[in-house]
């Protein structure tokens, strides 16, 4: 047999082994409930008990309320969803826009009967999407967190240099879609490599990872993260109305650095990223008279890995000043 024809064979074989693994979990009940928008559903979980709310948006891509929700339920009641294309909502044809994500969040929130007041916690693209909730609706909203977050003014912005960055992080994701329908990332989970990039993914339960690499072996999730970040332009533009809230309280986390300095980061502008994140950070102490930036002194972009305790710190000092 010829090697194309080995690595062929290898191919249909793995391909093979992912429509199985995704059949056998399509068998398995999700964790929280779904809940149905029109033709597609999302998916959400609760946990705790109390009031205010505190309802999670995660990063591009990420799943990061299964990181956080054992210690924010000690605090209050939690909601934390599945936006569309990830975990285990269903793909929705809406454009991945700040602007559509918030009107399936409202809409999902009321569905399910989770009344206000809310404490929402954006990490990175989902600090756009709670701080355009928190302008069209605010009489829902009692604070915010911003987990590194974005600003409209830098991202629209970006140097070449980052434009560049962000073309290679969309077909590293477009690349990915292939891999996935492949079998080869699911090949990848089985190998460790999930945390061999990531050692500090080895600090959570086995049931916290599996909910989320479980997401990032299917192609929808990388389908969906594609088209978030072709959108972040529109995305940014749609957010910049939300650029003022009087006195409500917000915590700005700024992690150390976009990424931890590591031998590969060196093929990469990081210091002309920590640069704009610099500036974005300046901009988003300004969206509130009662904004305090809390940095993450140990973390990369990921606070919600490297650091998650200060994230569970900024609620507790937002249910503070609500309490008082």
């Amino acid at each position: 047999m010829k090697p194309y024809d080995i690595r062929f064979f290898i191919l249909i074989l793995t391909t093979i082994y992912q429509r199985i693994a995704i059949w056998r979990e399509e068998r398995q009940s999700p964790p929280g409930k779904l809940m149905e928008l029109g033709n597609y559903r999302l998916h959400y979980c609760l946990a705790g008990e109390g009031s205010p709310t505190i309802v999670l948006d995660h990063s591009l891509g990420g799943l990061d309320g299964y990181f956080l929700i054992e210690e924010l339920a000690k605090l209050s009641r939690v909601f934390i969803y599945d936006r569309a294309g990830y975990g285990w909502s269903d793909h929705s044809p809406s454009p991945r826009t700040s602007a559509q994500i918030v009107s399936e969040l409202d809409m999902l929130l009321t569905k399910a009967n989770i009344d206000p007041p809310y404490i929402l916690v954006g990490n990175s693209f989902g600090s756009y999407n709670v701080r355009l909730y928190a302008h069209l609706f605010p009489e829902k909203v009692a604070g915010l967190v911003l987990t590194d977050g974005l600003h409209e003014r830098g991202i629209l912005k970006m140097s070449f240099q980052l434009q560049a960055l962000k073309l290679f992080f969309i077909s590293g994701f477009v690349m990915s879609i292939l891999g996935s329908i492949l079998g080869l990332i699911r090949l990848l989970r089985l190998w460790g490599v999930f945390e061999l990039l990531k050692p500090e993914l080895r600090h959570f339960s086995p049931d916290c990872l599996n909910h989320v690499k479980r997401s990032f072996c299917r192609s929808n999730h990388w389908l969906t993260m594609s088209r978030e970040m072709l959108n972040l332009d529109e995305s940014s533009r749609q957010t910049s109305v939300a650029n003022y809230f009087s006195s409500i309280p917000i915590v700005s986390i700024k992690a150390d650095s976009f990424f931890k300095p590591s031998f590969w980061t060196f093929f990469i502008p990081l210091k002309s990223a920590n640069q704009l994140r610099d500036k974005m950070h300046i901009q988003l102490c300004n969206l509130s008279t009662n904004c305090v930036q809390v940095k993450a002194t140990q973390s990369g972009h990921f606070v919600w890995i490297d650091q998650p305790l200060v994230i569970v710190d900024a609620v507790k000092s937002i249910l503070a000043q609500i309490s008082a």
